[in-house]
């Protein structure tokens, strides 16, 4: 896992259908065959990376609405791309940690090393319910996680390994093959309780935040890196979620950033906005039509004209953000337009 030396575009893979709670069809279905194009389609436009969430229910669309599962859709990817990163999201309350390293390292050798691990300690307590798994309160999770990680670490890293705990006992496991990625996938996460911050400084080797500006973010790196100092650990890699939208006028910005902040509070979508508020330890409160776009996603700062949106970039490299991870509406329209105007236009900050 080497430090990235410029900037890498990753985007989250259109697993529930889109990204706005206020509009009911984005043109982007929970397919394969659109999945399926689109990550062929994203290598060719200089995407390095794609996260693919994990969620039972659809969380943008509302819960009746179709999603697709995280892990079968991630080793179909592997088999039909040829550079593109697949990060996959995993929740610790709904795998065995032994099982699904197994899982994780075949698709691993699937994707000749491309497969990362995006490790996500829940929030939705309505989804586990209805998919019999049992919630617990936030510090339970993140304990859980913890003995999680190690386990995962274990089985990929040795053979005859054993591990007990108060929430995982595996005895002499054996894992072959090993994963492909060395010295093993990378395994990112996020939050921000103190709970979550130290564990991810501890036990894991990136850090993925919510939007904010690049001086929000660069505060919450230099936080974050003297917290992996303790460790004497190689330095964390730093991901930040964005949505994307580039126009060619301010006019144009403007009714975008209208279209897509009008609060519709009768879509499905907007259901589960306390259940994630409850579920959560944010450092700040989002408000609902905030909340009409995912993960803070407008505080980035990545909705403007191609110079604009360039120059917001050229302050997240510069503030040591390592990779950015975009959300679009409607997904390859927009990741089309992304490339021409941004990605193929800037040349990386030199630090």
């Amino acid at each position: 896992m080497s430090e990235a030396k410029a900037i890498r575009y990753g985007y989250w893979m259109p697993v529930f259908g889109g990204w706005l709670r206020n509009v009911e069809d984005e043109n982007m279905q929970a397919t394969w065959p659109y999945v399926s194009r689109l990550a062929r389609r994203s290598e060719e436009l200089g995407f390095d990376l794609s996260l693919i969430a994990e969620l039972n229910l659809n969380d943008i669309k509302g819960v009746n609405a179709p999603s697709l599962d995280a892990w079968s859709t991630a080793a179909a990817l592997a088999a039909v791309t040829r550079s593109l990163e697949l990060m996959i999201a995993v929740r610790p309350t709904f795998h065995n940690p032994a099982l699904l390293a197994k899982q994780a390292s075949n698709i691993d050798h699937i994707s000749n090393g491309r497969v990362s691990l995006n490790v996500v300690s829940s929030w939705w307590e309505e989804e586990a319910r209805m998919y019999g798994v049992a919630f617990e309160k936030h510090d339970d999770r993140y304990a859980r996680t913890s003995e999680w990680l190690d386990v995962v670490d274990g089985v990929w890293s040795r053979d005859n390994f054993s591990f007990a705990g108060k929430y995982h006992r595996i005895e002499n496991n054996v894992l072959q093959p090993k994963p492909v990625s060395k010295p093993r996938p990378t395994i990112y996460a996020g939050g921000e309780s103190e709970t979550a911050k130290n564990l991810i400084a501890e036990k894991c080797d990136a850090y993925v935040m919510h939007g904010d500006p690049p001086e929000r973010i660069a505060a919450k790196i230099a936080d974050m890196s003297e917290r992996r100092a303790r460790f004497n650990l190689p330095p964390l890699v730093f991901g930040v979620s964005g949505y994307a939208c580039v126009r060619d006028t301010e006019t144009e910005v403007k009714k975008e950033l209208d279209r897509i902040t009008d609060v519709k509070q009768n879509a499905a979508g907007y259901a589960n906005y306390q259940q994630w508020l409850n579920g959560t330890q944010l450092e700040q409160r989002m408000s609902i039509d905030e909340y009409s776009v995912s993960n803070r996603g407008l505080r980035s700062g990545l909705v403007g004209t191609p110079a604009q949106v360039q120059e917001q970039v050229a302050r997240f490299e510069s503030a040591g953000v390592n990779l950015l991870l975009l959300q679009f509406s409607p997904q390859l329209e927009e990741m089309e337009r992304f490339s021409e105007a941004v990605i193929r236009q800037r040349v990386p900050v030199v630090a």
